[in-house]
């Protein structure tokens, strides 16, 4: 945006043209539509053309079979699991028994 210079008010900026037009530029000099061509200017996209058979290149790596995984033991998975179990709790249980500790604190030195 431009401001204004010289002896003129601020208004002037957005007042309409003197010699009573709208102010819009004019569109008459625009190049003339070719045929078949809609009068926005815009002919639309190109035309699609599909690709020619066999256009991507041959493949000649195949992948290997898959592999076997190793059998698992059903029993020390469970154990294993019942032992990560018991030291979550047992974390827990020491992280609560700390957390009842310090409130008694805080509230006896409130208290007394």
């Amino acid at each position: 945006m431009t401001t204004p210079t010289g002896g003129s008010s601020p208004d002037d900026y957005w007042r309409r043209p003197p010699d009573g037009g709208d102010g819009l530029p004019d569109r008459s000099a625009s190049p003339p539509a070719t045929p078949g061509t809609p009068p926005g200017g815009y002919a639309g996209p190109p035309p699609n053309v599909p690709p020619p058979t066999g256009w991507r290149p041959p493949v000649h790596v195949q992948p290997g079979p898959p592999r076997h995984l190793p059998p698992q033991d059903m029993a020390a998975l469970d154990a294993a699991e019942q032992r990560a179990g018991r030291l979550t709790y047992s974390i827990g249980a020491v992280a609560g028994v700390v957390l009842v500790i310090v409130v008694c604190l805080l509230c006896s030195r409130i208290l007394f």
